[in-house]
């Protein structure tokens, strides 16, 4: 019961800590204190800012458990019933930015590992760690930790409603660009209208044929902003026009064939308009640590499943099971971490956590506190099943 307190209590404080992306340092703070309190082997804070705590074993084989620290913004707190910075428990939840995505599972998990430390018949090694960025590059931080550290399987802590989460759709970024010509909008033929031309492009993306996996859903393409130049126009024919998609990823697919249908599109209608200019590219972002280092990136994040009569997923889920966690297998919807430990470099990876996936980045977030126990026994069983593996 005391543990149960602790965990409660310390879910409240790193919840009270607010840590959107790029401004994660207190929390960081928080979560490198608390590790050092409850006797981590060793704590570090790497160049980016990720937290990684270590719980040393006889070998090289290690698990990493890893959480990320940022949220996503609260946008408009008068929307919010309860504070979401406060960390109130009511009716067996606790309500908060970062409940469920993902600061509680982060908090558990840190606890779970615990029990292993000054364990001297401790063969294997665990590490937990707080990336940081997540909400904005999924796993970009985390190739850093794996760079470090060399994982031999990878727990992501995203909320699976403690299903063994097995693959996820992956995520990018695309950026179709029109160009036009100038004109004065009440001489309209003298120019070219570069809005006009995106228009014809995005109702022939809205007809393409979606790609479908069985177990993952859709690799769905969504606009989700759209910008034109000058702006605002003025009485101006717009000479550019920008359009940023959401791109749903399967497993298997690459730049290649992601771009391949839209730059098709694109070479179709030039064969009948020879004023359509346009291009289309995965989005590249430039961006700085909480600590200060910048960095460049693709917005490519890949899919990636898992066969669930690998050896492992077996054993890790018939070692829930057991426990009375009544697991599931189960697949995210959402774009996490795992993009780059199994969507890019095929390390073992499933995902485990408390909560529900759709209320993440939702007013009123929060988990259930029956879970957080749940979490914490599941948490010590995948442990133990790999120790045994």
């Amino acid at each position: 019961m005391e543990k149960s307190n602790n965990i409660i209590e310390s879910i409240q404080e790193f919840i009270q800590i607010p840590s959107y992306s790029r401004n994660e340092k207190r929390a960081a703070q928080y979560l490198m204190d608390l590790m050092e309190k409850l006797n981590y082997d060793e704590v570090n804070y790497d160049e980016w800012g990720n937290v990684i705590g270590f719980i040393e074993g006889k070998s090289e084989e290690t698990v990493l458990f890893d959480g990320h620290i940022d949220t996503v913004k609260v946008d408009n707190q008068k929307d919010w019933e309860n504070n979401p910075f406060e960390a109130v428990i009511k009716k067996d939840r606790i309500y908060g930015r970062g409940t469920s995505d993902m600061k509680a599972a982060l908090i558990i998990m840190v606890y779970a590992a615990s029990t292993f430390i000054k364990n001297s018949s401790l063969e294997k090694n665990i590490v937990v760690t707080g990336t940081v960025q997540e909400e904005l590059y999924e796993g970009v931080s985390q190739a850093k930790v794996i760079e470090e550290i060399e994982p031999d399987l990878v727990v992501i802590g995203e909320a699976s409603n403690l299903n063994l989460c097995i693959g996820q759709r992956g995520r990018a970024e695309l950026k179709l660009k029109t160009l036009g010509k100038n004109a004065h909008s009440s001489n309209p033929k003298l120019g070219v209208n570069a809005v006009t031309k995106m228009t014809k492009l995005l109702n022939k993306i809205d007809i393409l044929e979606i790609v479908e996996d069985e177990d993952l859903g859709e690799g769905i393409l969504e606009v989700v902003d759209i910008k034109s130049k000058p702006y605002p126009g003025h009485s101006v024919v717009p000479h550019e026009c920008t359009v940023t998609i959401d791109r749903r990823l399967l497993p298997e697919e690459n730049k290649k064939s992601v771009l391949k249908p839209i730059n098709d599109l694109i070479t179709e209608i030039k064969r009948k308009d020879n004023q359509f200019i346009a291009e289309v590219e995965i989005a590249v972002a430039e961006d700085v640590t909480h600590q200060g280092k910048i960095f460049k990136t693709e917005k490519f994040f890949p899919g990636w499943k898992y066969n669930v009569k690998d050896n492992y997923i077996q054993n890790i889920l018939k070692g829930l099971n057991n426990n009375g966690l009544n697991t599931e297998i189960d697949y995210y919807s959402f774009c996490t971490n795992g993009s780059q430990s199994a969507g890019k470099k095929n390390i073992p990876t499933i995902g485990y956590g408390p909560s529900q996936e759709g209320l993440a980045h939702m007013v009123d977030e929060y988990i259930e506190i029956n879970q957080i126990d749940k979490a914490y026994q599941g948490y010590i069983s995948i442990i133990e099943t790999f120790l045994k593996g």
